[in-house]
Parts: structure tokens; C-alpha cells; sequence
């Protein structure tokens, strides 16, 4: 595996970078808004942003970041945005906007936002085409290698560990615990680098003080290719040839967009693809929900294998739909479909299903429930990959995240058992 035919070369002054692993020193970057804890944190949360074309989701992103999290998630964890883009214009009206929606988080010092100078930046020499790259392609993403290597520079004091995402994702609810207890576990356990989500650069996580390693090798190497790719040559360097990857993922794309690329695209996480194993087993269960029930429709009807299906008249946030097995199973697939045709009409747009588990036999539902994944048009097709898939599921509950504007309509609850 080559990142270029100086291969060796560059491995070579790389190991001798190693040997002063310091943060950079010259990079000046600013606080735009807010202060850094007064002390170390558990979790350091990463987001550079930049102006996109069609519209900026970074708002969105720290809405299903902070606004779902609870008080006791929060006081583990800083989030630290780099506004990346040279325009002042666009840096005013985001400072504005951030400081407006996001004060408390801000005043509670949660939230920290960073600028670095254009002056602070390497120049592009003789930008080599790869990957039928476009020139201003190789040149956006040889800047956005340098705009992650000042972040995550300026991130290494202030926690034990960094976690990488993107300005255009959407963060699962609970997703801090969910790492915090991952994290744990692997606390004295050798890596590089865990993965919480498959989509570009998002979701990788590193502790701190692997960060000045990482920071120098992107700017080794900034021009070369995109910085998923050269965080995969990283790990080659250091023999860490296989990803550490949990599921289900954490971090999903906003209306199919990817900051990595800067581009809209179709890129969705391949376990959402359509690959279900046979015919669906739907072993005998309860449905309960909170939803309302229109005149006439029958809730089983969401968990039967024929072509009835369930309809509700309105969808509150926060109401389910949740399927309790009679006897609990392996569940190694999900299948959600929600819509009454293929126009769009009655589906859940918002909405996620998670998996249950019971550990206090409860007779209607589930005291621990982890995130499967999030509904997408409508529909969560999905394959259970975890560690989890070893213990049996009690309960499938699909799960309302905001209010629907018209009634909607459950075709099918699907579940494959082993």
C-alpha cells in the first residue's frame, strides 16, 4: 500500500516527527465564543465547518448534539467547533447565530468555537491529480486536512479523549453514554483509533495524546488524499491494519450530505442497504403504543406478514410502537416501513427504532433500550452487528423523535431471529 512512490521516504520523516510529538506551537488559532473547561474533561467532541453551497447544517448538528443529551452526559464532554471558512461575513453570521441558540451551553463553558487565520495554512505545491480529482477538489480537500489538524491541535488539553464528526450529521440520542461505556471498557486496551460510525471521517475516536501523532501526519500529507484515506495509511503505519468499529452507528448523514466530500451524494451507512435474509421470522409478540389509533385500524396489523397495515391519526414526539416478544431472541435484522405508497405520503419522517432488553422482567416493555438506527424516507432496514446481537432482544420500539403533521401509516415490523 503506497501513499506515494516516496513511500519510505516519508515513513521515515514521519518516525522522526514522532520524536517531537508536541502540539504545533505556530498555528494561532483564536476563540471566537466561549472558554475552555477549567477542567479535563472525559470527551472533547470535534466539528470543523465551512460554507456549503445549498445551506449549513452545523446548526442542526449541535441541536441533535446538545438539545437530546442529558445534564449528566453534558458535564463529561466539550464541544469544540473550528469555523473554518476565511469569509467574515459568513464567520459573524455563524458566531450570531451560535451564541444566540446555544448561550447556556456556552456560559456553561460546554461549548467552545475557534477560528485559525488563513496565514496559518500551508500552500498547495504542484497538486498531483489523484482519484480523478478535480484541481478544486484537491485543493478543498487538502484544506480541510489542515482544518482538521488545527482543531484537533487545539483540542489535546482539554480532555482524555477526541471524538471526529462532521457538520452534517445527526447524532443518535444517549450517543454519550454509549461511548462513555465503550470507553470504558477498552480503557487499558491497545488501539489507534474506535469507530462509532462508517461514513467519511465521522465518529473516529482517539485519545488525546495520540492526537499530536495524527495532527502531524495530516499535515505531512495534507495534499495527498482525502483525510479518511490518510487515516487509514496512519493506521497501516502502525500496524493497526483492522478498524475497531461499533454498531449500530451512531452518526447519520442530514438529507444524504457529506461534508467529506462537500457535496450532496447518496452515501448512507451500508447497513441501511437492502439484504434481508430470507423471509421474515416475526415470532409471537405484544404491540403496545402510545400513538393514536384511528377509527378501525388494529396495532397488530404493524407486526402481521400479510398486507394489512396499521394507521394513527397523529404523531406526538416522544410516542412509540413497541413490539415485546413473548420469549425473547437473537434479532440479527430489522426491517421498519412506514408510508402508504411510494410518493412519500403518510411515512415517519422522524423517527428511530431501538432494541430492548429486560433485565427487571418487566411485563410490557424494556428497562435498557439501545439505538438501532434512524429512519430514512420512511424506512430503517438494518442488520444487528454489535456485540449486542449475542444477547437476546425483548423488545423492538419504534420511536417518534418529532411531531408528524398528518396520520401515518406502520405497513410492516419485520425481525429475523437465529
Amino acid at each position: 500500500m503506497q501513499i506515494n512512490p516516496g513511500r519510505t521516504n516519508h515513513l521515515e520523516t514521519f518516525k522522526s516527527m514522532q520524536k517531537n510529538s508536541e502540539p504545533l506551537k505556530n498555528v494561532n488559532s483564536r476563540i471566537l465564543i466561549g472558554a475552555p473547561p477549567t477542567k479535563k474533561k472525559l470527551l472533547t467532541i470535534g466539528i470543523s465547518s465551512v460554507q456549503h453551497p445549498q445551506r449549513s447544517y452545523l446548526l442542526d448538528t449541535l441541536q441533535s448534539l446538545f438539545f437530546p443529551s442529558s445534564p449528566s452526559e453534558l458535564k463529561h464532554i466539550i464541544v469544540l467547533v473550528h469555523l473554518a471558512d476565511p469569509d467574515p461575513k459568513w464567520l459573524d453570521q455563524m458566531v450570531s447565530n451560535i451564541s444566540s441558540l446555544f448561550k447556556p451551553y456556552i456560559q456553561a463553558r460546554q461549548l467552545v468555537v475557534i477560528n485559525t487565520p488563513l496565514k496559518n495554512y500551508l500552500p498547495l505545491k504542484d497538486p498531483k491529480k489523484k482519484f480523478n480529482d478535480t484541481p478544486a477538489y484537491i485543493a478543498f480537500r487538502s484544506k480541510q486536512n489542515m482544518d482538521y489538524a488545527f482543531l484537533m491541535n487545539f483540542a489535546t488539553n482539554h480532555s482524555d479523549y477526541f471524538l471526529m464528526i462532521e457538520d452534517g450529521v445527526k447524532c443518535a440520542p444517549g450517543f454519550v453514554t454509549q461511548i462513555a461505556t465503550i470507553l470504558s471498557a477498552w480503557e487499558y486496551k491497545p488501539y489507534v483509533t474506535l469507530e462509532f460510525s462508517e461514513l467519511g471521517f465521522t465518529g473516529k475516536l482517539f485519545r488525546t495524546r495520540d492526537l499530536p501523532r495524527f495532527v502531524h501526519f495530516l499535515l505531512l500529507f495534507y495534499q495527498q488524499m482525502p483525510c479518511d484515506y490518510l487515516l487509514s495509511h496512519f493506521l497501516d503505519l502502525l500496524m493497526k491494519k483492522k478498524p475497531i468499529q461499533f454498531f449500530p452507528s451512531l452518526f447519520q448523514y442530514m438529507d444524504n450530505y457529506s461534508s467529506s466530500d462537500g457535496k450532496f451524494s447518496s452515501l448512507n451507512n451500508k447497513e441501511l442497504e437492502e439484504n434481508d435474509i430470507d423471509y421474515p421470522s416475526n415470532p409471537a409478540a405484544s404491540i403496545y403504543t402510545s400513538l393514536q389509533v384511528a377509527n378501525g385500524s388494529v396495532v397488530m396489523n404493524a407486526y402481521s406478514l400479510d398486507e394489512n397495515f396499521f394507521y394513527t391519526k397523529e404523531a406526538k414526539a416522544g410516542s412509540h410502537l413497541t413490539v415485546v416478544l413473548n420469549i425473547p431472541a437473537k434479532v440479527i435484522q430489522v426491517q421498519v416501513l412506514t408510508g402508504s405508497d411510494q410518493k412519500g405520503e403518510n411515512q415517519l419522517k422522524e423517527g428511530q427504532v431501538e432494541l430492548g432488553y429486560d433485565t427487571s422482567n418487566r411485563y410490557n416493555d424494556c428497562d435498557d433500550y439501545i439505538l438501532l438506527g434512524f429512519l430514512v424516507n420512511g424506512v430503517l432496514n438494518k442488520q444487528v452487528l454489535s456485540e449486542e446481537s449475542g444477547k437476546k432482544v425483548k423488545c423492538v420500539r419504534l420511536l417518534v423523535t418529532a411531531p408528524a403533521p398528518s396520520g401515518i401509516v406502520v405497513r410492516h415490523i419485520n425481525l429475523w431471529i437465529k
